[in-house]
């Protein structure tokens, strides 16, 4: 490989997985391939840490049937890592991109991603090593600044929309039993996921009926007076909470009873859930039995429920990605500008790392109602053309 003129792609897989990334993965393999710049495509497994210790793929070898299975594959199918890299690390880095002939990385991530492709090329450029690398957007937690949305949101969305959707007529049916649920999402500082969850309430007492979310901090009596009144009125309730959510005082409520509330390690809330001492202090407070769902990561992986929409953007993402680097262009993450709602309308652009790495976007005030316990009408419009077709059931 080292002989010929053209320089190698290399691509990795960095943090949680989504039912998509795999798509954006395929669209990068494809383009690479085809592409009269890039000699070989290469793969890392568990992300940075496969280039450090010599765990490369050659994604050459994949066939066609085989690239279009791997779109609809579900989960992070090179392994992921959630490593940061050490200042003394980058001289071995560098070391291994000319060893394998490097000209093209490729960072499929979030916001931390995106921090180490910016100290990368930093440590490149310095160094006098050329270098194109480029960031294709991943998370769950639709929390990248400077996108309007990010893929592998939708399909997670979706996700937790079929959850609540199925959830919800099992606790209105079972109201005589149980008068609670309280079904919990990953998100741990942006409450973009739980949120999306309104989309399958189609009358006032449908599920969900309480929202709650990390933007919004929440009063213990005001929860508890959310919840007594639902009960009063609907006989039942069900209640979708971020796993991130904090008390007024900043606690975080799933180490609510921890001494702790820095024991938090990549979303891990300190061993607890919020979902859990929520569902304990209705029933504290009440004495009614009740139910928690607590999904976690399985809406980072469920291919039977993605977003059409998702995936395609994913895979475009990809591509749009080895056409910039072919271009020259480096230092910069794909992302997606919304132009039109309805009907649904996007186009791709880039942002520089700098804008994006260690960022958070929260969800916007327009989005929440004044109660901080709901979304709004704007945010329903948001998310209704990312997720696809919701089904509805018959009612007796």
């Amino acid at each position: 490989m080292s002989l010929s003129t053209k320089k190698n792609a290399i691509v990795g897989q960095l943090g949680g997985p989504t039912s998509v990334v795999n798509s954006s993965l395929s669209g990068i393999i494809q383009e690479a391939v085809k592409s009269k710049k890039i000699n070989y495509i290469l793969g890392m497994r568990d992300g940075i840490l496969g280039l450090m210790t010599d765990r490369i793929v050659d994604l050459e070898k994949i066939n066609s049937k085989d690239l279009y299975r791997l779109q609809h594959t579900p989960s992070s199918i090179l392994g992921s890592c959630r490593y940061i890299l050490k200042k003394e690390e980058f001289p071995n880095l560098l070391r291994q991109l000319e060893r394998y002939n490097i000209g093209y990385f490729f960072l499929i991530g979030g916001n931390g991603t995106m921090e180490t492709g910016r100290q990368i090329e930093q440590y490149c450029k310095k160094n006098s090593y050329q270098i194109n690398i480029i960031g294709i957007p991943k998370t769950v937690d639709n929390d990248l600044c400077s996108t309007d949305h990010t893929p592998g949101f939708a399909s997670a969305a979706r996700y937790i929309c079929f959850s609540v959707l199925q959830g919800g007529r099992l606790a209105r049916d079972m109201k005589s039993v149980d008068k609670y649920v309280v079904l919990q999402t990953v998100g741990r500082n942006t409450g973009w996921l739980a949120a999306s969850s309104a989309l399958v309430k189609s009358k006032e007492m449908d599920a969900p009926h309480l929202i709650y979310i990390p933007e919004k901090p929440l009063s213990r009596n005001k929860f508890i007076s959310d919840v007594k009144e639902c009960i009063k009125k609907y006989g039942w309730v069900y209640i979708v909470c971020g796993e991130g959510i904090r008390w007024e005082d900043q606690r975080f409520v799933a180490t609510h009873y921890s001494q702790n509330n820095n024991a938090i390690e990549f979303g891990a809330m300190g061993g607890g859930s919020a979902a859990l001492n929520l569902h304990k202090i209705i029933y504290q407070e009440t004495n009614y039995r009740g139910e928690f769902q607590i999904t976690e990561s399985l809406s980072m992986c469920a291919i039977d429920r993605v977003s059409k929409v998702d995936m395609d953007e994913a895979y475009t993402c990809g591509v749009k990605a080895v056409e910039l680097a072919e271009e020259g262009i480096s230092g910069v993450m794909i992302s997606i500008i919304r132009i039109c709602s309805n009907p649904y309308k996007i186009k791709f652009s880039t942002v520089p790392f700098k804008e994006v790495a260690l960022k958070i976007k929260p969800m916007d005030e327009k989005y929440i109602n004044r109660q901080g316990n709901f979304v709004t009408d704007e945010y329903l419009k948001y998310i209704k053309p990312l997720i696809g077709k919701i089904p509805k059931y018959v009612e007796l």
